[in-house]
């Protein structure tokens, strides 16, 4: 995966947000998937793979104060960081999610797009290595990925798609389904790209 860092350098740094096909002005779905965990204004939220999304500029309007945003492009966290004031309660992270190592417990997790790029086994398997460290017993997991009748591709990459019970074979038991939905978001030129977003509770 040691491309990887630089592709997604070169998309950031050659690209506008709005140029990008997974550009949302609001990321409503994400929002209220996260509403939907009851989370309150202390929960520690981690945005894996956020690229410049607005979802952090959201949270911090609603008052949550423990936001980690983490994206392989230090560029993309640029674009981001550069909307927002300097004194934000938000850590950034630049890293391969596979090579992190979480400093504690959160209670949200949410990817919007980035897990379904790990189309080998054993990356999978180490993402939710990962994200099993990382979230905290009757913690959350937000996933969205294309569903199986969205895109096979996505910026030029292959990527899996998945659909409820797919994700949730991939998460196993300790993971349980509170709910699934399917979302069909359009690109700033205005073609539609299906996804399916799972909201999971950590038993």
């Amino acid at each position: 995966m040691a491309e990887k860092p630089n592709r997604w350098e070169n998309v950031y740094q050659s690209k506008a947000e709005a140029e990008t096909s997974w550009f949302e002005d609001r990321p409503q779905v994400s929002l209220d998937l996260i509403a939907a965990t009851e989370a309150t204004s202390d929960a520690a939220i981690l945005d894996v793979g956020a690229g410049a999304s607005r979802l952090v500029d959201c949270l911090l309007e609603l008052g949550y104060h423990r936001i980690t945003v983490l994206d392989l492009s230090d560029s993309a966290l640029a674009k981001a960081r550069a909307r927002l004031p300097e004194d934000v309660p938000v850590e950034w992270v630049v890293s391969n999610i596979l090579d992190w190592q979480p400093p504690g417990h959160f209670d949200v997790w949410h990817d919007r797009a980035a897990f379904h790029f790990l189309t080998d086994v054993a990356d999978q398997q180490a993402y939710f290595e990962v994200m099993d460290r990382a979230l905290g017993p009757g913690g959350h997991a937000i996933i969205g990925t294309f569903a199986l009748d969205g895109p096979e591709k996505c910026s030029g990459l292959p990527v899996a798609r998945y659909d409820a019970r797919l994700l949730a074979e991939r998460l196993g038991p300790n993971y349980r389904l509170i709910q699934s939905l399917i979302h069909d978001h359009h690109t700033p030129w205005g073609s539609m790209q299906r996804f399916h977003f799972g909201l999971f509770r950590k038993t």
